[in-house]
């Protein structure tokens, strides 16, 4: 069982660092990527909203979901025929997510029960996540590159310890099956 899941690891931890290798060389094709994942996306909503409106007994859902699906349809081609513009839209989306994100921090640095040492990191990352909303917001263009670079670097860190919790795992298999060999 533990060949099998250090195995997993250590292919999806290489798939990683690919990823990441790839978005850092060329972050353009990256954020591209992201915008046509973003088309997959709205298509298969917009089939899974048509077949929920198909298997609705009445005709009120039947309609909302159609009309569901067509705006879903419609955003997967906007996606597809304008990259550029929606690109623009997915970095906005995710420096209002930053902010939002970023001020929840900031107040859960206020509750009480927490360690000082706690709250001083909610206040800290929470004023990071809100500033790195601002930049986006203020440099979109500038963002959407930065992103793709940040999700190239979270791409290689992250399979770097896919990696080391592969072999990790590896490494407890073979020790476990010579606990047990020598039990038995």
């Amino acid at each position: 069982m533990f060949k099998s899941v250090s195995t997993s690891l250590i292919l999806r931890g290489v798939l990683a660092i690919i990823a990441g290798i790839i978005a850092l060389t060329w972050p353009g094709v990256t954020i591209l990527a992201l915008v046509i994942l973003f088309a997959i996306y709205a298509f298969i909503a917009a089939g899974l909203e048509g077949m929920r409106a198909f298997s609705s007994a009445t005709a009120g859902p039947v309609i909302g979901h159609l009309l569901l699906a067509l705006i879903d349809l419609a955003a997967g081609v906007i996606a597809l025929v304008w990259p550029g513009p929606t690109a623009l839209v997915l970095v906005l989306i995710v420096a209002i997510w930053a902010v939002m994100a970023g001020v929840f921090e900031i107040f859960a640095g206020f509750a009480g029960g927490e360690t000082a040492g706690t709250r001083a990191l909610f206040f800290l990352t929470g004023l990071v996540s809100v500033a790195f909303g601002v930049v986006l917001f203020a440099h979109p263009r500038v963002g959407a590159f930065a992103l793709a670079l940040l999700f190239g670097l979270w791409s290689l860190i992250y399979g770097g310890s896919l990696i080391v919790m592969g072999i990790d795992a590896r490494r407890t298999g073979k020790n476990l099956h010579s606990v047990m060999a020598d039990a038995a």
